[in-house]
Parts: C-alpha cells; structure tokens; sequence
C-alpha cells in the first residue's frame, strides 16, 4: 500500500519500515489507521484509529460521523421493526464512545457498555476477556437486569475487529445467560485473516445463530516473522535511549503553567453520564435538549482569543465529552475545536510525522480504580499548539490524583494558555432500599430542605421527656441510657436569650473563619465532593454552614445529611448503609460542632470498625471534622481554641427545632432509623436560621483569613495528641469522681451539663472572658459553684453530680455539695 496519502506521510510509515508490517486493504484504510508500537506482552503493534477519537485529535464531527454512519446501516439491515427490539453493546474502554454513537445511528434501542470499574451494590451480568488488551476484564452492568434478557439482536460495537477473539468471548458468555437468533458485530475496520473469518462463522452455526458484520472499511496486517520479539525489542531501545520517545513522563513540570478554571456544566443529575449502567433512547433525546446550553456555558469558559479548543475525555468517558465537542464545534465561530480521550494503554512515543503517536503525557490515575494505581497516559496533545484544553471527567475521577502536581491537570497546564475543567457526575443507579427517603424541612424541622437531609425517624407523636433529675438516676445507676429518653427542652429566659444574641453578634466573624477553615480543609484533603454527614443535632449546623462555605466560595452544592450517634451504642448502621446505598463511603466527610474529651471520636471509629467487621459496606473514613478541637482529637478542624460557639448556648431552638436523638428497642427496630422529636410547638423562640445567617453574612469579610488559615493548618502537624483526653482523667481523680462520662470539658459540653444534667460544680479557667457568661448565668440560675482553676487546658469543664440521687438536689432540682 503506498506510504504517501494525498502527499502526506502516512502515520504507519515509521513502524512498517523498521518490522515490515503491512497493511492490505481498502483505499480507505490508511485514512482511517495509523501504526504505533506499545508495551503489551501479546500484540506488539497497535492500530491507532485516526477516526476513534482516542489516541489521536480529531474534528468530533468527523468522530461523531463514522458512528452515526454505522449505526444507520444496522438500521438498515436489522428493519425498524427488529432495531426496535435491539440492545448495543460497546467494547472499554476505546470504543464506548464509537458503541453510543452507533447506538444513536440506530435512534431505536438502548445502549450498554462494558467498564473496568466495579460499583458497589451493582451486580453485574456477564463479563469477558479481551485477549490482547492492555487491561483485559470487562464487566457488564446495567441498571435494569432485564436489558440484556430480551430476544432481539445484540449488536456488538468495536473500533477493530481483528481476531475476533473480544466478539467470541463475549456472545459465548451473554449467549448461555440470555440466548438469542441475531448477533450483529460493528467495526469501524475489519482487520480479520480468512482463518478468523471462518472462526466466526463457525461459531455461529456451533450456536444456531445469525452472525451479521458491519464495518466502515476492511483489510488485513501482514505480520513477518518474529514481530512480537522485535518490536518489543524497539520499544526498549527507544524508551531507554530515545528521548521524545516518552515524551512527557510522570513528573511535576517545571517550565510555567497556565491556570485552570472549573466550569459548572449544570448536567442533570438524573441523566446518565454514558452507558456504563444503560442508556436508553429517552436519555438521547433529553441529553440533546440540554447540549446547547451546557456547550453555550462552556464557551464562556474559554479565554478570549482562543481559536484552537480541544476537548479530552477520560478512559472511558467518551461518549458526554464527545457531544459536547461537536455542539461547540458547531456554535462556536472561528474555532477549530478537536477531540480526543486519555487511556490506560501504554504507547511508544515517538516524534516522526510517520508515527501514529508522536507524544505522550503521563500522570497518575484519577479514579480510584479497581486494579490499584497506575500511570494513564494522553496522546498527540502536548505540543499540538491547543489555545485552550477542556478537560471532562466524572466526579468518581474529580480526586486529590488529579490536582497533583504530577496529575493530569499540571500536565495539561505546560501545553496550552488555558486549561479547563469540566465534571459530570457519575451516574449511580438506583439501589432498592427498604429504607426511607430523608426527612426534610419545613416537614421536620425548621431548616430549608436542601440544607440537611435527616437519616431520622419522626417521633414527634412520642412522649419521651422525663425531668432531669430522673433521668440522671436512672442513667448513673444503670437503669436507663441517656438516648432511651429525652430531657425537657430548655427554655431560655429573656436575659439569657439576649446574652446568645451578644455573643453571636460577637462570635460570628471568628465562627466564619472556622467554618471556611475547616470546610477548605475537608476540599483539599478528604474530596472535591464530599458527603457532608453530621452528628445530629451539635454537628447539623455546622454541615449547614460548611454548606454554604463551599456554595458561597466554589459554587458546590454538596449534599448534607445528619445521622444519630448515641455513646456506648454506636452510630446508626442504617443510616450507614442508605448513604452507602446513595454514595461512595469515600466521599462521606462526617461533622460535628466540636470535641471535648474525644469520646464521640473513639466511639465512631469503633462503630465504623464494627458496621465493617459485621458485613457493611466498606470505606467510610471515621475521621471527624469539627469546627473546634480543644481537645486535640481530631486532624481536621477550624481551630483548636477553646471557645464559646452560640449554637452550644441553646437546644433545639438553635438546631431546627429537633430534640436529641432516641434509641429505645421499643420505638427503633431492626430496619428503623433512630429517632427524633421535631419541636414544632417552640417556632417563636427557634434561632436557626437566625444563626446561621449572622455567621453566613461574615463569609465574605474572612476569606483571606481563611486562605491563610487553611494553609497555615495544611502545612502544619494536626495529629491528635488527646491532650484533653488525658486531662479529663486527671481531673476525674483529683475531684473524686473516677468516671470520665461524668467530666464534660470545653465550653459546649459544660453549656450542655447545665441544660441537660443535674450540675455539680464548674471548673473555670481563671481569667476566661465573656466566652463564660451564659455558664455563670446558667450557673447561677441553678446554683452550682463555678470554680476558678489556675492550670486549666481548657476554658472551662463541667463535673456532673457524681453521686446522684433524688435527693442529692433538694426538691427543686439544684446541686447540692457532697
């Protein structure tokens, strides 16, 4: 075959001069394949497709073309009628885009493609081999079970068809789950000897079924002697002596890097990111009414000036950023706009114009995958001159991997003015659940629904207050636990509901600055798009304000949900396995107002231990983010002062108007959520909003602070060093009490003993300001001493009654000495 194509080198050239590999074919062929060589121990040379949109840049017209092409021809072979009745399969991670496209040629029938990634919950449906593939195990995971039960014909799409081993394996396995009468194999080249030919026809009267093939162009490669040997022997040579040969390799750059931007597509969250689950002809059409506003929000993301834009998917994300390329291919005037994808597969670079692959940038994996880390590569971007590049991934891929400085956004950056990125969520499909949706405000609770999903049961209809000098017994003396009643909703007197005003009027600069702090933290360091999960009811407003942190700061709107953890009982294993259910465990950031001695911290990190070790879904972080640390329990806080945090001042009526969480066997069954009181009757005394909207309104006059917070904390040594946990047992043993649950250190906790437990003295640090106001009033009010100590770790510590009876309070309720 001539090496010159319409006076152009050939990109095969390079490869068929050094091994004598030749291409024998249709005219077309060379316009659609190049050669190149790659690090694979069964098939040394690669057919890089100049049409794929996956090694090599191309017009996504041109990409979207060729399948769309294919796509009608099955139409036309299968009938409207049989189309219809039709499922589409595509190869990972090359063709997923080719198999959506042809999917869309036909316009009749849903598309499904075969992925490396494994998902929780999702059982899979068949799997396959493919031989002489980089990585070759492929899982088939529709969301619906039935879409590959049907009887209409499977049609199998890949950019090559050469051996026909993927094609075999795959309807062997598919043919004795889910048989079938037709089969129809797309390819945008048969590659196949006349050997391989007769496999395939063989097979299908071995099976008793219609084999049909469609492919845009056919030929075969010749092979010599001892290829395999000797082009592993040239990629050695090149990769070890021949510079542009690996062009970029894994390091951070060091030359000067553009900026990168995040552009919010604004993708439906209920439409699939591609057909890893299924896509049905119904998502086609409603994807198609959205491209031209998504491709409009991503122009105004480009930099003035730009005219060359490249669009690079991810792996086997191919199929939204290709349709984003070709509607801004088509609205965008004056830019030429080309389309490629990054790949697991490894290939030899090689800087020659006879070369497929003529450089290579490699970075870290993004996502998480499966088979552990490695190096993922792109192809033909660096030095190709792009104004600007567009990166689309899908959140599972949006990690810390990414942002690094060897990542593939630093990679991108030393190539291009402007690098852009774009994520779509990854679609996880839906997973019967026995368990309910979240309750939600103005239904339960006083906040606006989208602040926090609560994973509670209502038991608003329950009596379950009991006066606090009852409780107290039963708890001490073992006849109850604390989370089997409530106590009486505190309510404030006038003067005390003015000394909250003053201190959050006070307190709410320093408040926001903790919250952005600790918010930043959590973004940097657990996950661009973390699962807010807090400890109802000190930690919910806090995941409120870390809420609208990342609202106000990053446009995020990141999913908020509070959850029961009860001491001595563990944290909720259902609410535990809804999230699971609706979110990777990775991404589940848990948040609570602050630690005192670190007992909620201890406990749940064993409760986690334990929902694991008892057959839970795995890989919830226990690590808790507070907004104050003055215990040192925690690496992940705003700041570790101790000191007064207003919603620590109130009950219910600063948390959404919801009690304290219950566990009681005889309310909460086995498939229950622990429960919750919604207080309705006290909205004329409820704060919540009020508060967090005096911290919200600071946002704006913190940031800097903040940005030097979060660095300063970043950059510093934030192991625990339980410091307050070892204080609490002195102080347990110097004051004769020898029970650390009776030590409540830090000023929420000490607020919380004189709201909720029968007092016996107060600890005060001696000099501590205004932050102890509402203690002595509180104090006063119920006639415990407070007492100034002189070396104090923290600003202040409750000793609740160590001995207590009835009448160790008197009959009204106050402490009296022992």
């Amino acid at each position: 075959m001539n090496k010159a194509v319409n006076d152009r080198v050939w990109s095969g050239t390079w490869v068929a001069d050094r091994l004598g590999v030749e291409l024998v074919g249709d005219d077309r062929l060379t316009d659609l394949l190049g050669l190149a060589l790659r690090r694979n121990p069964k098939r040394a040379h690669l057919l890089v497709s100049n049409v794929l949109g996956k090694h090599v840049p191309q017009s996504p017209s041109v990409v979207y073309g060729h399948g769309l092409a294919l796509g009608r021809r099955v139409r036309e072979l299968l009938g409207d009628e049989e189309a219809a009745r039709a499922v589409v399969l595509g190869y990972a991670e090359t063709a997923t885009g080719l198999g959506h496209s042809v999917a869309d040629g036909i316009a009749l029938a849903p598309y499904l493609h075969s992925t490396r990634r494994p998902v929780p919950g999702v059982a899979s449906a068949g799997g396959f081999e493919e031989s002489h593939s980089h990585a070759t195990s492929h899982l088939l995971l529709p969301e619906d079970p039935a879409l590959l039960a049907g009887a209409g014909p499977l049609v199998l799409v890949d950019d090559e068809f050469s051996t026909g081993n993927t094609v075999l394996n795959t309807i062997r396995d598919l043919h004795e789950r889910y048989p079938r009468d037709r089969y129809v194999v797309v390819a945008l080249v048969d590659m196949r000897s006349e050997t391989d030919a007769g496999r395939l026809d063989a097979f299908a009267r071995e099976i008793g079924a219609r084999v049909d093939l469609v492919a845009a162009a056919s030929g075969t490669v010749k092979l010599p002697e001892g290829v395999l040997e000797k082009g592993q022997d040239l990629v050695a040579r090149f990769e070890d002596s021949h510079p542009g040969a690996r062009g970029t390799a894994r390091q951070a750059p060091t030359g000067p890097q553009s900026a990168y931007n995040r552009v919010d597509l604004f993708w439906p969250r209920d439409l699939p990111d591609g057909g890893r689950h299924g896509f049905t002809p119904q998502h086609r059409i409603r994807l198609e009414s959205e491209l031209p506003a998504m491709a409009a929000r991503l122009a105004q993301a480009l930099p003035a000036n730009t005219h060359r834009v490249h669009i690079l998917g991810f792996e086997e994300l191919m199929y939204a950023p290709l349709r984003l390329a070709r509607e801004l291919e088509q609205v965008a005037e004056d830019v030429e706009v080309t389309f490629s994808t990054t790949t697991r597969s490894p290939v030899l670079a090689v800087d020659d114009p006879g070369y497929a692959i003529r450089t290579r940038l490699t970075f870290p994996a993004h996502d998480n995958p499966a088979d552990g880390p490695g190096d993922r590569y792109a192809y033909n971007v660096a030095g190709a001159g792009f104004d600007a590049i567009v990166a689309v991934i899908d959140s599972a891929a949006d990690t810390p991997e990414l942002n690094a400085p060897d990542g593939l956004l630093a990679q991108l950056a030393a190539h291009t003015r402007q690098v852009v990125l774009a994520v779509v969520p990854s679609h996880t499909p839906e997973r019967p659940s026995m368990l309910p949706e979240p309750l939600r405000g103005p239904a339960f609770s006083s906040y606006a629904p989208e602040d926090v999903g609560w994973l509670l049961q209502d038991l608003s209809d329950v009596t379950l207050e009991a006066p606090t000098e009852e409780r107290e017994e039963a708890i001490q003396s073992g006849g109850a636990h604390y989370a089997e009643s409530l106590p009486v909703e505190y309510q404030p007197s006038d003067q005390y509901q003015e000394l909250f005003r003053t201190a959050l009027a006070e307190s709410s600069a320093r408040l926001a600055q903790a919250v952005g702090a600790v918010t930043e933290i959590v973004l940097q360091e657990r996950s661009p798009r973390p699962v807010l999960v807090s400890l109802a009811r000190a930690g919910t407003p806090v995941g409120v304000l870390m809420r609208r942190w990342a609202q106000f700061r990053h446009g995020l709107e990141l999913p908020h949900y509070a959850v029961s953890i009860v001491r001595g009982r563990g944290i909720d294993a259902n609410a535990l396995r809804w999230l699971a259910a609706h979110h990777d465990p990775a991404d589940v950031v848990f948040v609570d107002g602050w630690t005192g001695k670190g007992a909620i911290t201890r406990e749940l990190t064993e409760a986690v231990r334990k929902f694991e070790a008892e057959g839970g879904p795995a890989g919830f972080d226990p690590e808790i983010a507070v907004l104050a640390d003055p215990g040192s329990c925690v690496r992940t806080y705003g700041t570790r002062e101790d000191f007064l945090i207003p919603s620590a001042c109130l009950n219910s009526t600063v948390s959404g108007l919801i009690s304290r969480t219950v566990l009681r066997a005889d309310l909460v069954g086995p498939n229950d959520f622990h429960g919750a009181k919604f207080y309705r009757e006290l909205a004329g005394a409820d704060v919540s909003v009020d508060f967090l909207d005096a911290v919200a309104a600071r946002f704006p006059e913190v940031v800097d602070a903040v940005d030097a917070t979060a660095k300063e904390l970043l950059a510093g040594d934030r192991e625990p060093t339980w410091e307050g946990w070892a204080a609490v047992e002195r102080i347990s043993e110097e004051y004769g009490i020898h029970d650390v649950n009776l030590v409540k250190p830090g000023v929420g906790e000490t607020t919380r003993v004189l709201l909720r437990r029968v007092p016996w003295k107060i600890l005060a640090r001696a000099g501590a300001g205004a932050d102890l106001d509402h203690v002595r009033l509180l104090a006063g009010q119920r006639g415990v001493p407070v007492e100034e100590v002189a070396e104090l770790p923290y600003t202040c510590v409750g000793l609740i009654h160590p001995r207590y009876t009835r009448g160790a309070t008197g009959a009204d309720g106050r402490a009296v000495s022992l």
